[in-house]
């Protein structure tokens, strides 16, 4: 029974986002990708509640690389990439922002994360024109498995599978799995025991 409660409710949400989806499409072909699903996001990062849960799901399942339907993405969270992946079971916690990131099976984040594109988004290296003018190279950030990242993190590199992430760390470097990582910049701890 509620499994087919679910269901009814994954259905009617992918009818009420019909009109965002339909917009989407439209603002793609003149902004591209990623500027459409960021607009599109914000607008439906402001949905409170479980309604608000199922009309994201709903949307992302159609519009980024994959969202499982038993994804949760909470109030406030935006996304800026269309190459994102949210697995299964994963949990976005409220006000965080995605970038190009695989989230992995069973994670929980935090609120207030940032995921971000990797740690060269933005060009800095000519120092003759405008930071937002230089070409960045965005790279997809792995988030593995059953990983937990304490709120206000940011996290600019892969995170191994089953490791915690502590509040407001900020991760620049590889973490491996298994393990307990915290600090500006992020370093392990210890194993998880």
């Amino acid at each position: 029974m509620r499994d087919a409660l679910k269901a009814t409710a994954r259905g009617a949400a992918f009818i009420c986002v019909l009109p965002c989806l339909l917009s989407y499409v439209v603002r793609s072909s003149f902004l591209g990708r990623d500027r459409a699903l960021q607009g599109s996001t914000q607008w439906l990062s402001l949905c409170p509640g479980l309604t608000g849960q199922y009309l994201r799901q709903a949307f992302l399942a159609r519009t980024i690389g994959y969202c499982a339907p038993t994804a949760t993405i909470s109030f406030g969270t935006v996304f800026s990439k269309t190459g994102a992946r949210i697995d299964e079971n994963a949990y976005i916690g409220v006000a965080c922002h995605i970038g190009l990131a695989h989230i992995g099976r069973d994670v929980l984040i935090g609120s207030g994360v940032h995921v971000t594109s990797g740690a060269q988004t933005h060009g800095t290296a000519d120092t003759g024109r405008p930071i937002r003018e230089q070409e960045g190279r965005p790279v997809m950030v792995r988030v593995g498995a059953g990983v937990w990242i304490g709120s206000a993190a940011v996290i600019m590199a892969d995170v191994g599978t089953n490791s915690i992430i502590g509040a407001g760390a900020v991760v620049t470097k590889a973490i491996p799995d298994s393990v307990i990582a915290a600090g500006v910049p992020a370093a392990v701890l210890k194993p998880r025991a």
